[in-house]
């Protein structure tokens, strides 16, 4: 039977593979979950090691000395403040990784290895990208956009593995939905402790948007951290996945038009009417800015027709309220710790949630439509409900204690 190495195990993603493998215990009877931290209570049929992903090949091997596995599924990611850093240090973090494996003899085990990457790949940081998204499309690597580390890290993964005749998968998983304890960059969190305290603030008639207008009826792709698992899981093993990068999302296409009063009535309230007028707007009034120069999309300009066009243009991140500046506010932090109080709840939480990141992901002006079609065809089922993977994870973090549970 297969054993299996996860690295990244206490992340967002890295979490959820675990967990996947750990249920099947026949198919999987050994599991190594390695990180730096052990915050995880898992089922006895894994093995929680730790490992430093940012030290040394030689530093590495003295950790994996004992492990062995026929699976590597990389999930580990550390994020950086420049894109320079990012290819730097997350590829230096596989590279040494896998140099380690070598070290240790454990790479004549290992039949095939499951890379996490993400729809970055797509430039979806820079601007609008080709519609839909599909694996096939060229990667950004001209001197106009700065460094991509995904590219890096496939590059890394290709010639390792051709080396040593090993097989490899790659995912492209976007805008994930889903919960893992200590780990707040996640965009469920800070969406339901924005519902939370705005509900809370004097003179509060109806929850708004705080993201672009445009965006509000514009599509996204998202991915349920437990389908992208779940696929994880099938692709080490499938056959047809062998040395293909694919996309994982739910299969659906939302909209927060859609989703948006779902979310209040959640939270046991509704959508503002006129959310998008600025009339009653305080300090954390709407914010706007651009993103690269040239969007992703004039890539493949020329071929599809597009040149000289308004699709070309720069890109913007539009916060109608800018939900950095909202959560600084005092009326908005002396709001949670009144929840927080009566509630019973880490006061500290409402500080960890990465509100720059919630920003970012509503305030783009663009659709994300992503193809699962290669995933598709090669076999993968799997599908999840946007708005029950928003609602599962709620209840998730009631049970965790950063909600309040009425």
């Amino acid at each position: 039977m297969p054993s299996a190495i996860v690295t990244g195990a206490t992340g967002i993603l890295g979490r959820e593979i675990v967990l996947e493998l750990s249920k099947h215990r026949q198919q999987w009877p050994t599991i190594h979950a390695l990180s730096r931290s052990k915050k995880e209570n898992y089922p006895d049929n894994v093995i929680h090691n730790h490992i430093d992903l940012q030290s040394s090949a030689e530093d590495m091997a003295t950790d994996l000395k004992n492990v062995r596995g026929e699976y590597i599924f990389f999930a580990a990611y550390l994020a950086q403040d420049t894109e320079q850093k990012a290819w730097d240090v997350n590829g230096a973090m596989l590279h040494n990784f896998l140099e380690a494996l070598t070290k240790t003899g454990a790479i004549k085990d290992v039949k095939r290895i499951v890379l996490v990457t993400g729809a970055k790949q797509y430039g979806v940081h820079l601007g609008e990208p080709k519609q839909p998204m599909q694996e096939s499309d060229p990667w950004l690597t001209d001197d106009k956009w700065p460094p991509n580390f995904y590219y890096n890290q496939q590059t890394i993964l290709l010639k390792f593995c051709e080396k040593h005749n090993v097989e490899w998968v790659v995912t492209y998983p976007n805008d994930v939905i889903g919960f893992a304890t200590g780990n707040f960059m996640n965009l469920a969190s800070a969406v339901a402790l924005y519902a939370v305290v705005s509900k809370e603030l004097p003179g509060y008639d109806g929850l708004v948007f705080p993201g672009s207008p445009d965006f509000y009826t514009k599509f996204d792709s998202f991915t349920r951290s437990t389908l992208h698992a779940e696929f994880c899981a099938w692709a080490a093993l499938e056959p047809r996945a062998a040395n293909q990068a694919f996309n994982v999302v739910n299969g659906d296409a939302e909209s927060w038009q859609n989703m948006w009063p779902r979310v209040a009535q959640y939270f046991g309230t509704k959508v503002k009417p006129d959310q998008f007028s600025a009339k009653d707007l305080k300090s954390d009034a709407s914010s706007s800015s651009e993103l690269a120069p040239e969007p992703p999309l004039t890539l493949l300009a020329d071929k599809t027709g597009l040149l000289g066009t308004p699709a070309l243009k720069p890109s913007k991140v539009e916060q109608h309220v800018d939900i950095v500046k909202w959560s600084q506010r005092a009326d908005v932090k002396e709001a949670w710790n009144k929840i927080a109080e009566r509630e019973g709840l880490d006061k500290s939480i409402f500080e960890k949630a990465t509100w720059d990141f919630l920003g970012f992901v509503l305030g783009r002006n663009f659709d994300l439509v992503i193809s699962m079609s290669k995933a598709r065809e090669c076999g993968w089922t799997g599908y999840r409900d946007t708005w029950h993977s928003l609602e599962e994870v709620f209840e998730e973090l009631k049970e965790a204690k950063i909600l309040p549970k009425a």
